[in-house]
């Protein structure tokens, strides 16, 4: 086959979560192990960090893997979903895997693949696992798909298990209650194995601390360890001065994603960072340093308030459940604009509702959809738009709006993209020019 075959064979011959939603998941580990016992258990041939939660494990998990690999590293990375090549998913030292490994992993799975039926995200945690397996990496940063329980990557047993933060997403499959959606990402936390956890409220707290007692694993609440003094932004970069409660010590620090929101994620990672030092990883302060300052470049992250243009400036983030858009209103508020643009499409199975209700009713809107089947259509976003005051127009592609936006705007205004990492998938940023 050619890679293109097999990647039309991957997305249409096996279930697909981001094409038919919840019917796409399979809800044990039954299948997984099935696929890894027959390839040898690639899983329990190299060291691993886990990384769960309900947003900023893509952002931590890149970020992560950056540091490591600056500190001189072989570095695994699996994250999900990709924006625009199925490679994206499956990365050794930033580069994707290659084209050829995807080919004959696949053909070589098409039996096993024929008897057990597993689905997309299955197949592809089995292919990752393998990849880095062969390769022979010193370590991977495994970033869950949703959940963590019962989710596909929970077959390995890592050096140490991080979970972001806890919101309301995928209700459908995790549970109605922050405590429920808590439980099923604490289902990552292994017997002895230390834990870190970004961010807690009242409801979640508890969660963690009952099952790390449960696993006697020693856990570690990022944001006790470090504390943000000052953050701003300049230009396309981050600045954050935190301070590390242990030594009373100020830390410097440049990031090249300039979310506000990525202040948590840092303040996470360098979490996760003290507890890889104590448990013998050589990892110095300026591998921090230069890791947060070049985290994009080195592992491709993209679609995190990422500026794609300017005169007016067009951002895209993938921002897309309650939390993730609360996090993009307060960036807006932290932002220097003259009018608010703001393209959207959706999926049918979000809380669209939550989501429109915290939107600006002063913004023009652009309504829009990603070509998936799970993507709701424009004019029933527009419709559900218009009861929480949002105006706009509908377009049946992305770039279209992207268009329209552009010649509306005037270059001191602001376009942004969000609502569906799907969406953010389709722009073309190549057409963008600046």
């Amino acid at each position: 086959m050619t890679y293109q075959e097999t990647i039309d064979y991957l997305f249409t011959r096996l279930p697909m979560f981001s094409r038919i939603g919840a019917a796409a998941i399979k809800k044990d580990l039954h299948n997984t192990i099935a696929l890894c016992n027959a390839l040898n258990n690639p899983q329990q041939q190299f060291k691993s960090i886990h990384i769960a939660g309900t947003n900023g494990k893509g952002s931590v998990s890149h970020i992560l893997a950056a540091v490591l690999q600056t500190a001189g590293y072989k570095v695994g990375l699996y994250t999900s979903p990709h924006l625009h090549d199925f490679r994206e998913r499956i990365k050794i030292n930033g580069e994707m895997i290659t084209e050829e490994f995807v080919i004959g992993f696949t053909e070589r799975s098409m039996p096993l693949i024929n008897d057990i039926e597993p689905s997309f995200f299955e197949i592809t945690v089995a292919m990752a696992f393998e990849y880095f397996a062969e390769e022979q990496v010193d370590i991977a940063v495994i970033e869950t798909g949703l959940g963590g329980r019962l989710d596909s990557t929970n077959i390995i047993t890592p050096e140490l298990s991080v979970i972001t933060n806890i919101g309301w997403d995928h209700m459908n499959l995790l549970g109605d209650t922050l405590e429920k959606i808590a439980a099923e990402k604490a289902g990552i936390i292994k017997q002895s194995i230390p834990v870190v956890v970004g961010e807690t409220v009242a409801e979640t707290k508890p969660v963690f601390e009952n099952k790390a007692k449960e696993k006697r694993s020693s856990l570690h609440f990022a944001y006790e360890e470090f504390t943000v003094e000052h953050k701003e932004q300049v230009n396309q970069l981050l600045a954050v001065t935190l301070k590390e409660t242990i030594s009373n010590k100020l830390l410097h620090y440049k990031l090249d994603l300039p979310g506000i929101y990525q202040t948590k994620n840092i303040v996470t990672v360098l979490s996760a960072v003290r507890q890889l030092q104590q448990l013998g990883w050589l990892i110095e302060e300026k591998h921090l340093q230069t890791a947060l300052a070049n985290s994009k470049q080195i592992n491709g992250l993209h679609g995190r308030w990422e500026i794609i243009h300017s005169n007016p400036t067009v951002v895209l983030d993938v921002g897309h459940n309650e939390d993730g858009i609360k996090q993009i209103v307060a960036q807006l508020g932290e932002s220097n604009y003259n009018r608010l643009h703001i393209i959207m499409g959706m999926v049918k199975d979000k809380e669209i509702d939550n989501v429109l209700a915290l939107l600006p009713a002063t913004a023009t809107y652009y309504f829009t959809k990603a070509h998936i089947q799970r993507a709701l259509p424009e004019v029933d976003l527009q419709n559900k738009a218009a009861v929480y005051g949002l105006k706009g127009n509908s377009y049946n592609h992305v770039n279209l709006a992207i268009a329209e936006a552009k010649a509306q705007a005037s270059k001191d205004d602001l376009i942004l993209v969000c609502g569906s990492v799907f969406l953010v998938g389709e722009v073309d940023v190549e057409a963008m020019g600046n």
